[in-house]
């Protein structure tokens, strides 16, 4: 008769290995403006993009300030309180 390999499967204790936490979990990775704050990710064409990269470049600015600016034009349009966050 032929044993089972499998007999013992539920007499084993699980596997449980803690994942070490990565880089990008650890608060201190960040640098210190970007503590506390969320990434928001949206995806446009192309044109978009060279658009956006283009006008803060023209502007002598960021995306991520331009970005902000379009956002609390939109609250304020909403008539929501605007963030004022760059």
């Amino acid at each position: 008769m032929r044993k089972n390999v499998f007999s013992n499967v539920a007499e084993r204790e699980p596997k449980t290995a803690a994942a070490p936490p990565s880089v990008a979990d650890t608060p201190q990775s960040y640098p210190k403006h970007r503590q506390g704050k969320k990434a928001l990710i949206a995806y446009f064409s192309p044109a978009v993009s060279k658009a956006l990269r283009q006008m803060a470049l023209d502007e002598d600015s960021t995306m991520q300030s331009l970005l902000g600016e379009a956002i609390d034009l939109l609250m304020r349009d909403r008539g929501k309180h605007p963030f004022g966050e760059r």
